[in-house]
């Protein structure tokens, strides 16, 4: 008799737990519904949305459906081949010299015999949080014809006479180039700064007892550690550059020609500088999401684990 009662009050006692258990979570559902609405709303939305725009065509609000059109129109427009080819540039030459520069100076900064580490570490990060706009019209300026970088070459004797950075294409996309690398290379360097201020320094004791050099333990130690951060740093800034706009919209105008023009640049254009066609501007921007989910699979497969 004792036993039955003692199995019913644990049912009892079970039950009000699975309804205190249905309760909380009815609560915790409660607490993020509005931010599961703001976000469908404000990002999946404008994602389906601009989606089915992209199989429309028309000047304005005067869309009409031209199912797969814009996207084979894609194949011949010149324009938009050109400011492709423009962005892989950048993203080719760019991210590779940026996380190169950003590991190699958090390795120097992360040396404990270095004075002055925390004003060097704020100088290089500080362009991480400079204004876009007005740090593209000091390069503008540095780099124009009469600009300090010309004056100065010519001060030293490297040049004869002014080079034209901005109207030469070669020399604006080197710009651009030099302009994101200042920009970018300290937000990278935080990332590994904090990476390798969590490795064990016996790790680098023990190699340089078994006589490894600097360069050694760069490549067999730093580098293998911070993989993981080299893997995530790069597809970010894989992101950023395909999706590279304030630069060469400040710096270059996307000049000369469409030497510097990138495909966010011409998605712009096209719904803003030219007659408006919404719809074929949506699929240019799609092209951006396939290059970003593309070199980011190429990068998950070159530096992810092949365990995994």
């Amino acid at each position: 008799m004792e036993s039955m009662n003692t199995d019913t009050e644990f049912n009892r006692k079970k039950k009000r737990w699975k309804l205190s258990l249905k309760s909380r979570k009815k609560t915790g559902w409660l607490f993020i519904l509005l931010a599961v609405f703001m976000i469908c709303l404000f990002y999946f939305y404008p994602m389906i949305h601009a989606f089915l725009l992209s199989f429309q065509s028309g000047p304005g609000v005067n869309l009409e459906y031209v199912g797969f059109d814009n996207y084979i129109r894609l194949f011949t427009d010149p324009n938009f081949l050109t400011a492709l080819f423009n962005t892989v540039i950048f993203f080719i030459i760019q991210v590779p010299l940026m996380i190169i520069f950003a590991l190699i100076i958090s390795v120097m900064l992360n040396n404990k015999n270095l004075k002055f580490k925390g004003l060097f570490r704020t100088a290089i990060f500080l362009p991480a949080i400079t204004s876009l706009v007005a740090y593209s019209i000091i390069f503008k300026y540095l780099f124009s014809n009469n600009g300090t970088v010309n004056t100065m070459l010519m001060d030293f004797g490297i040049i004869s006479e002014p080079i034209l950075w901005l109207q030469d294409p070669f020399w604006a996309k080197v710009v651009i180039i030099l302009a994101i690398t200042w920009r970018w290379v300290g937000y990278n360097m935080i990332f590994y700064l904090s990476a390798l201020q969590n490795v064990d320094d016996s790790i680098y004791e023990a190699a340089r007892i078994d006589g490894a050099s600097a360069f050694q333990q760069f490549f067999r130690i730093t580098v293998p550690m911070l993989k993981p951060i080299i893997l995530f740093t790069s597809i970010v800034s894989t992101i950023g550059t395909l999706q590279l706009f304030d630069e060469p919209m400040n710096i270059t105008e996307g000049g000369p020609g469409n030497a510097t023009t990138t495909i966010s640049q011409y998605i712009y254009n096209l719904s803003f500088e030219y007659t408006p066609d919404f719809g074929y501007a949506a699929a240019v921007s799609f092209t951006i999401v396939a290059m970003v989910v593309f070199f980011s699979i190429i990068q998950f497969r070159i530096a992810g684990d092949k365990n995994d």
